[in-house]
């Protein structure tokens, strides 16, 4: 691998930066200065350093996001709008790390974030059915005809859900865990039985559970046994 390339995957430096951090003496390949950024290193055996900081490089990265109200799910949005990524230090940005699947700009909660595209599409891919959790408010009461509809499926501007799954905790709050992911699909639910979503927050993807840890906007690393979690999922 180049070290200019490994720089960047480690969100260290670009190409550009790399280059001057040469020519500068900066940086260090096995106790050797580096005079030319495009020279071939090996990521796992090399020892290397920048500006006296050793670079520990990964191929993938994992991130668990709570995500706040009005943060858009993308890496950047010609809109001006705030983006999920900018939640994360510099450092984590340059990883090229994008969200895995995506959440409404008003819905709150669990995000995955990663650089990962083979797990991203399998996660998201419709055959593997990966259940998604939230938790709900609506403006009005919800009768059981109402959560009996909602779990064997409405339709949605010409599109029957697939069966899921609806837990009250009382009549304008619960639970819904769905295997699909259509566009706005819960707030759609819940207009076809005449109501309105009020409050929604994402609080399980697949294997992995919001961490009650994280307030909103905080992230964290995924720990070795989420990261298997979600490979066998």
């Amino acid at each position: 691998m180049r070290l200019d390339k490994l720089l960047s995957e480690c969100g260290i430096a670009s190409r550009k930066e790399t280059a001057k951090a040469a020519k500068a003496g900066q940086i260090t390949v096995n106790g050797i200065p580096a005079t030319k950024a495009d020279m071939q290193v090996d990521p796992i055996a090399d020892v290397v350093t920048f500006c006296g900081r050793a670079v520990k490089w990964r191929e993938f990265v994992y991130v668990m996001l709570n995500k706040p109200d009005g943060y858009v799910s993308a890496t950047e949005d010609s809109r001006g709008e705030q983006v999920v990524t900018s939640l994360l230090p510099e450092e984590y940005q340059k990883m090229g790390l994008f969200p895995c699947g995506r959440l409404d700009k008003h819905t709150l909660g669990l995000m995955l974030l990663t650089n990962d595209g083979q797990l991203s599409h399998r996660l998201l891919s419709p055959k593997r059915h990966v259940a998604k959790t939230y938790a709900f408010r609506v403006k009005f009461p919800l009768s059981e005809k109402d959560v009996s509809e909602l779990q064997s499926g409405v339709d949605i501007g010409g599109y029957l859900t697939k069966p899921c799954t609806v837990t009250l905790t009382d009549e304008r709050e619960g639970r819904i865990t769905l295997t699909e992911g259509k566009y706005h699909q819960i707030k759609l639910m819940m207009e076809a039985v005449h109501n309105q979503i009020t409050y929604l927050e994402r609080i399980t993807f697949g294997p992995l559970s919001l961490d009650p840890a994280l307030s909103r906007g905080e992230w964290r690393e995924l720990t070795d046994g989420e990261i298997a979690a979600l490979n066998q999922s």
